[in-house]
């Protein structure tokens, strides 16, 4: 490595201003500073740290992540192997089948279910890593700016909120339309005032429904249907709606469910949640309060009950533990561009993403998930709530003073 960190050194005037190959200088500095410390220090908003630059951030995210990735796989795994137990089915057709042939497809074997849930999860991973990259490298290169890694935490996010078996080809459109109009018209990194990887699900959700909802898309075995949890209370009859549940409090909070890739395990969120909280990356007023303002209101909407929404009667504790409430609590909610900045500004974003999520989760049956509408939405109105939070306090600092 020493090595090829002299030659980089030594090629190193030929991509700086006036050097030949100027133009390719993002190409060349994100391969010097993947393979070997950067030289330089966040500066500017939002991604300032005392001591830590960007690159640390976003290894910190990624290795946060690394909880609900293998969640992802595993899970995906099990429901797989499971419904082709049920169905009396040694392997998957196509490729899948011949690789799945060597282990099995045994829901009781963790290498199994790792193994297929991998066949699922990678080709979107790298899909989606390939083509934003793309997306990244030329916007770079006509700009001139550097190769950020928080395109790294886009790429792993994104994924973790589809469903197994979308196509791949709804997967680059749904991580082209994000990266470029969620962040790159805007200016880039730093700039966007939505969240990349919830703008990318909200366009495949949006453009291609069939695919991302309903009860096909969860389990990855063709033919073969499950409704998610929110997807069955929303359809059972009012006043039961947690006997249409088949499963309990303990399973949905390990995530052995049908849900989105890495959405369904609120443990493995929790402890992306401890590692993103103790290296103080991710801000626990917004975490709190989102957590607050969720509970609340389902609480509100248990104790009033309804005669003919049967979502009204989910307990409050079941709501953290269903859908993508966890994982948008901890990953996408507390993302430092598009949530608000100041202190108090972060209570108050918290607890309207928490309200919201609820409220379009229970006040609408026909649409049982509102995580993703809900964070879009105070992604929107964050530099609202940070603009009058900052003209209160000077305000009242104006009276103190005058």
């Amino acid at each position: 490595m020493k090595i090829f960190g002299k030659f980089l050194d030594r090629i190193a005037p030929k991509f700086l201003k006036g050097g030949s190959l100027e133009r390719l200088y993002p190409l060349y500095e994100a391969l010097d500073t993947f393979l070997f410390a950067s030289n330089r220090v966040t500066e500017k908003a939002p991604h300032v740290r005392d001591a830590v630059d960007m690159k640390r951030i976003m290894i910190t995210v990624l290795i946060s992540l690394v909880p609900c990735v293998i969640m992802a796989m595993w899970n995906t795994g099990l429901q797989a192997n499971s419904a082709l137990q049920a169905m009396g089915i040694d392997v998957p057709t196509g490729w899948r089948g011949a690789i799945m042939a060597s282990v099995g497809c045994d829901p009781e074997s963790l290498v199994s279910n790792l193994l297929h849930g991998s066949l699922y999860f990678l080709p979107i991973y790298l899909v989606t890593m390939l083509v934003g990259g793309i997306w990244e490298l030329v916007f770079n290169l006509v700009r001139g700016h550097e190769m950020s890694e928080a395109f790294l935490v886009t790429g792993l996010l994104f994924p973790l909120t589809l469903p197994p078996t979308i196509p791949l080809w709804q997967v680059a459109g749904g991580i082209s339309f994000g990266i470029i109009f969620g962040k790159e018209v805007f200016g880039g990194v730093g700039r966007n005032f939505m969240n990349p990887a919830l703008v990318s699900r909200a366009f495949v959700y949006f453009a291609y429904p069939v695919q991302m909802s309903g009860d096909r898309v969860w389990t990855a075995v063709d033919g073969f249907t499950e409704a998610t949890a929110l997807g069955a209370l929303a359809t059972a009859e009012p006043g039961k709606a947690m006997q249409a549940l088949d499963i309990t409090w303990t399973q949905a909070f390990l995530g052995t469910i049908p849900g989105s890739l890495g959405e369904t395990s609120a443990l493995a969120c929790l402890l992306g949640a401890g590692i993103l909280l103790l290296t103080g990356i991710a801000s626990w007023r917004i975490m709190a309060s989102m957590l607050i303002g969720g509970l609340g209101i389902s609480l509100v909407f248990w104790l009033v009950g309804s005669s003919t929404n049967p979502l009204f009667g989910v307990p409050p504790h079941w709501h953290l533990v269903l859908g993508g409430f966890a994982f948008g609590l901890v990953f996408m909610a507390t993302d430092p561009v598009s949530a608000a900045n100041t202190l108090t500004g972060q209570w108050i974003y918290g607890v309207l993403i928490g309200v919201l999520a609820i409220v379009i989760r229970v006040a609408n049956p026909a649409f049982p998930e509102g995580v993703m509408l809900a964070i879009l939405l105070g992604n929107v109105l964050a530099p609202l709530i940070d603009h009058f939070v900052i003209q209160a306090n000077i305000k009242r600092r104006v009276l103190r003073h005058g």
